[in-house]
């Protein structure tokens, strides 16, 4: 565990002795070291492998080159996780990194590529109780399911291919992870809430997609005896509906459990949903900036004023 001390502020205040701080600061410069030294080694693992990767530019190549940074970083962790644990984790995720997306584009990107490489990633995050690789694993799943990122000059795009078996598959793994969180030990209830965490944010995009343009059920159509042409759509409408009653049922039942996370996200992405719809029905004019800014500064000190509390209120 990390603590982050003012030990001027301490000293001063009378909480330890300069003893004590003088040792604190000599431990502090010895962690720090160690750190400097770990991501300049993890720089030159870098380094090493976008070299190798840029002489010989092949999938293959990242495939092997991943697999053995991977396996080096597993083995630095299970060796040495206390000296050598930040090259440890860097191995780790450049190694996932590689491997994943030489696999996916050897493959194509096809969905067995994706679904492998989640499967893979939170074996390795459950291996290295990595929680940035178990966030990589839900991250790849969603993909299995049609959602991307993308970039091109000047402009940013997230898109949602099925926005409801989006919602419906994330909902039911943020419940099973949160329910494995209450039964295991510290560290892979960290992870399981960080599986839980990342979906949910996958949720409310899902959400969000939905809300703008409805979702036409391609996937589940021909369950229910429709044909291609004659697919189920379900209006934006609802979406908007149910949007804003999961997060107010989410952010009660968050407050009431002490998930401080959980409410400020709700409340961030019950201001995401104001927004989109009060803008997409009256548009870009004066008073509807005017009266979106007033709300966005009235959301923002109700966050405070909560977090706030929450911080203030007695263990």
């Amino acid at each position: 565990m990390k603590v982050v001390l003012d030990l001027s502020q301490l000293l001063q205040d009378g909480e330890i002795t300069q003893a004590e701080a003088d040792k604190l600061r000599r431990l502090s410069m010895k962690s720090t070291g160690s750190l400097a030294f770990n991501i300049l080694i993890g720089f030159g693992v870098i380094a090493v492998a976008v070299g190798a990767i840029a002489l010989v530019p092949d999938a293959m190549t990242g495939i092997i080159l991943g697999a053995i940074v991977l396996g080096i970083g597993l083995l630095i962790l299970h060796r040495s996780p206390l000296e050598w644990g930040v090259l440890g984790n860097i191995c780790i995720i450049l190694g996932a990194l590689g491997l994943g997306g030489g696999i996916v584009y050897m493959t194509e990107g096809s969905i067995w590529a994706f679904l492998g490489c989640a499967i893979g990633f939170a074996i390795a995050a459950i291996i290295a109780k990595s929680g940035l690789l178990m966030a990589l694993a839900i991250m790849a799943l969603s993909s299995v399911l049609g959602a991307r990122t993308g970039y091109f000059h000047a402009s940013y795009f997230l898109g949602i291919k099925e926005p409801t078996l989006t919602i419906i598959a994330f909902s039911l793994i943020t419940l099973a992870a949160y329910q494995i969180s209450l039964m295991v030990s510290a560290a892979y209830e960290r992870l399981s809430l960080m599986a839980a965490r990342v979906s949910i944010l996958l949720v409310n995009f899902g959400f969000w997609i939905g809300s703008l343009w409805g979702d036409r059920l391609e996937q589940l159509s021909p369950l229910f005896g429709r044909a291609k042409e004659n697919v189920i759509f379900i209006p934006r409408l609802y979406f908007v509906i149910g949007w804003a009653l999961a997060l107010i049922a989410f952010a009660v039942w968050a407050m009431k459990n002490d998930r401080r996370w959980v409410v400020n996200v709700c409340a961030v992405f019950g201001a995401i949903h104001f927004y989109t719809q009060f803008f997409e029905r009256l548009g870009p004019n004066p008073l509807a900036i005017l009266l979106g800014g007033v709300s966005a500064l009235g959301i923002a000190i109700a966050i405070w004023q909560f977090n706030k509390r929450a911080v203030a209120k007695p263990s």
